[in-house]
């Protein structure tokens, strides 16, 4: 699942300033495109000074980060104080198309920074607040108010997520608001553990890293 690691010296992991904000920077010798992965919770990965990360090890994305470099993503895992248009042009200088990964409260974050201007030339939105009937009023449509601002954006969604602020029935709503730019992947399977609203969740996608690694990974 986490391959990669033992290319090491190809790749090292660095900690890197981006607009005052601490991110960790994986990059593959001849990176083919770049991603920027928003994890979930309070978003606070806590990096260490040498690309070590301390907080939210188990969030899907912080997880799997080794596994998008791995197919030859440049990759950042952003802070939760990361504004991320500065992101996007750190990335974009590094090798384009950029795609923005998102999952749980981190796909509120992507839509933030997207409705202060931040253009990532595409969005993976996984286990996201999309909508109203997702069960929260904080949404990724509230925030943006209008799909003009989307980019081609991916939902990967769990059919079983049972986390009350990202139920299945708020992907079709989003979907059809999208007018066209979205599109959705549906996850079944796996294995569900603890709190419904957690990693280790079908909300985390338990058992389905390499899955969901290639989905996202195949959208730019």
């Amino acid at each position: 699942m986490l391959a990669g690691l033992s290319c090491a010296p190809a790749m090292a992991d660095e900690t890197v300033s981006i607009g005052g904000s601490r991110a960790v920077l994986i990059k593959p010798k001849a990176p083919r495109a770049s991603v920027i992965l928003m994890p979930g919770g309070d978003g606070n990965i806590r990096p260490g000074d040498q690309g070590d990360i301390h907080g939210l090890t188990g969030n899907q994305l912080v997880r799997t980060r080794h596994a998008y470099a791995a197919r030859g993503l440049a990759v950042l895992v952003v802070d939760a104080g990361a504004d991320l248009n500065s992101a996007v042009q750190y990335m974009a200088a590094i090798k384009r198309p950029v795609t923005v990964i998102g999952t749980s409260r981190g796909t509120i974050r992507a839509a933030e920074g997207i409705a202060r201007g931040a253009r990532p030339d595409a969005l993976v939105l996984t286990s996201g607040f999309l909508s109203l009937d997702s069960g929260s009023s904080q949404n990724v449509m509230s925030i943006l108010g209008s799909p003009a601002s989307l980019p081609r954006t991916l939902v990967i969604h769990h059919s079983q997520d049972s986390c009350r602020a990202t139920l299945p029935a708020g992907v079709d709503p989003f979907i059809k608001w999208s007018a066209g730019r979205a599109r959705v992947t549906w996850i079944s399977g796996g294995r569900s553990e603890g709190d419904p609203c957690e990693a280790f969740a079908h909300h985390g996608f338990n058992g389905q890293d390499g899955q969901i690694v290639g989905i996202a990974a195949g959208f730019h």
